[in-house]
């Protein structure tokens, strides 16, 4: 198992390969989340920091532990080719629409109707480990329902589930959206 400081070269590429990636966070007490995430959803800023554009979902756990703690761990692993996985140890905070770095950051990504926040993770340890036990799996392009639902709902609709379903964790705790 290979451990470094930053995103290396060979990481950089290995990342810009992939189409899923795992996001798992951690509150201070409660449950774990673990949520799979796609689309064209990622980029590396530099060897210590990259971002995601995270949407609408029927919940928003990764926000809520954000807020709490900002610990979270990214994966990615090689489901073709040579066998890997990189996990992406750091401290991540959230981007909100209302905030500053908003429009720069979103601008690094294609226009997605129910985007919610963008997470920005400072990396502080990087993992590669072999894959040996992970699956071939064929990519077969990415899903159209998350978009197709946030334009049906138009961005009044979708502010309106956020506010219903992304206000409040699973564990009860309060979950800023603005």
């Amino acid at each position: 198992m290979g451990k470094l400081d930053h995103i290396g070269q060979k990481e950089q590429d290995f990342i810009a390969q992939q189409k899923m990636f795992f996001v798992a966070t951690a509150p201070d007490s409660g449950k774990i989340n673990l949520s799979p995430k796609g689309i064209d959803s990622f980029r590396v800023i530099n060897e210590n920091h990259v971002v995601w554009l995270n949407l609408t979902g029927s919940g928003n756990e990764t926000q809520a532990h954000v807020d709490e703690n900002g610990r979270m761990i990214i994966m990615m692993c090689a489901f073709e080719g040579a066998p890997n996985i990189l996990r992406l140890y750091g401290k991540a905070v959230s981007i909100l629409p209302t905030h500053e770095k908003w429009v720069e950051l979103a601008s690094l990504f294609p226009p997605t109707k129910g985007s919610r926040q963008i997470i920005s993770l400072k990396v502080d340890l990087v993992q590669n480990s072999c894959g040996f036990g992970i699956p071939y799996y064929d990519y077969k392009g990415d899903r159209d329902t998350l978009g197709l639902w946030a334009e049906k709902k138009g961005d009044d609709g979708v502010r309106e589930y956020q506010e219903l379903k992304n206000t409040t964790s699973i564990d009860g705790k309060s979950i800023r959206i603005d």
